[in-house]
C-alpha cells in the first residue's frame, strides 16, 4: 500500500466543470449602481487538481474563460467603471482566478495596475504557453512575482491596462 488514495467521482467533477455556471449561484448585483468590487475573484480549481497534469488543469482553465465570457455580457449594463481580468500562474492552478475591480471604498487601487508587464511569455510551462497561444480575442501580458504569471484581459470590456 503506498497510501494513495483514488479520488471517487471525478468522471462527474469534470462533468460538471464543462457544464455549470458558477454564477447561477452567485449574485453579483450587477445592475445596483451602489454596487462595488474590490478585486473580487472567483477560483475555478479548488482542489488543485490542475497541479497534477495538464490534461487536468485544462478543463479548470475552459471554465475559467467560458465564465470570463459570461461575466463580459453581464458587465455590459454595470454602470460603474470596471476591470475584469483572469490571472493565471506558470505551475499553480489553484490560485488561476477570474477578477471584477470597480472603485471601492476600500481606497484600493483603481484601475488596478500592474508594473513591468511584457507582451512575452515569462512562462516555462510549454502546455500552458501553447493552451494561451490558441486563445483568441484576449489580451495577454506576462510577468513575474515570485512565479510568472499572465494577466489576461479583453480590449474595449472595462478599463484597459497599459
Amino acid at each position: 500500500m503506498n497510501g494513495y488514495k483514488k479520488q471517487r467521482g471525478l468522471k462527474r467533477y469534470y462533468k460538471d466543470l464543462a457544464i455549470k455556471n458558477d454564477f447561477d449561484q452567485i449574485d453579483l448585483d450587477l445592475d445596483n449602481p451602489e454596487s462595488w468590487f474590490d478585486n473580487w475573484h472567483l477560483h475555478f480549481d479548488w482542489k488543485g487538481y490542475g497541479n497534477n497534469s495538464f490534461r487536468s488543469r485544462r478543463p479548470h482553465l475552459d471554465k475559467l474563460f467560458r465564465h470570463f465570457d459570461i461575466l463580459v455580457e453581464k458587465t455590459k449594463d454595470l454602470k460603474n467603471q470596471f476591470q475584469l481580468y483572469a490571472i493565471l500562474l506558470d505551475h499553480d492552478s489553484y490560485s488561476d482566478a477570474l477578477f471584477l475591480h470597480t472603485p471601492n471604498p476600500n481606497n484600493s487601487q483603481f484601475p488596478f495596475q500592474i508594473s513591468d508587464l511584457q507582451s512575452t511569455t515569462t512562462f516555462t510551462n510549454r502546455l500552458l504557453n501553447d493552451y494561451l497561444d490558441n486563445l483568441t480575442g484576449y489580451e495577454k501580458r506576462y510577468g513575474q512575482a515570485g512565479e510568472a504569471f499572465c494577466l489576461i484581459y479583453k480590449d474595449n470590456v472595462g478599463r484597459p491596462f497599459l
